[in-house]
């Protein structure tokens, strides 16, 4: 992802607040301390400060939390480039983890790879930050669909 140019158009001219209002309603996010850093047409980041109570056994961040928050970037960064009356949902993806979970800060970037009509892949990475070190602790690659119109589920 490194040196990727991002080139893809929102369908939407106010993408951005589409997925701060999404992001804004997840409980989930909240419950961990999770952010948006960044919200560009097919690219997102989230960033997560460690806390002792999202660890596992060995007091590495928990890769539950890891995968949660890198596939909300990703997902998200689907949803910057869908009409603003869609949303998102995950329906595949592959996390392969590099390294432990150790840092002060994580970064999750999540890209999109190819935008489609109805699915969506991106790729999607995690970094560890401490101090002025950056370490890749994960990568994603994940599917998304885009629904418009289901009952019980609205936009964003």
């Amino acid at each position: 992802m490194k040196g990727d140019k991002n080139c893809f158009n929102p369908k939407t001219p106010d993408f951005e607040n589409q997925v701060r209002s999404s992001f804004a309603r997840q409980a989930v996010m909240k419950l961990i301390g999770a952010e948006l850093a960044k919200v560009a047409p097919g690219e997102v980041e989230i960033q997560l400060p460690f806390r002792n109570d999202l660890t596992q056994q060995h007091g590495f961040l928990h890769a539950g939390i890891i995968t949660t928050i890198v596939d909300n970037a990703c997902g998200y960064a689907a949803l910057s480039l869908m009409p603003d009356n869609a949303t998102v949902l995950t329906i595949e993806f592959k996390v392969n983890f590099l390294s432990p979970a150790k840092g002060e800060l994580f970064l999750a970037k999540g890209k999109v790879v190819k935008p489609g009509h109805t699915i969506t892949v991106c790729a999607g990475e995690v970094f560890s930050l401490e101090g002025e070190k950056q370490k890749l602790i994960a990568t994603m690659t994940a599917t998304m669909i885009m629904l418009q119109g289901r009952p019980g589920i609205p936009p964003g």
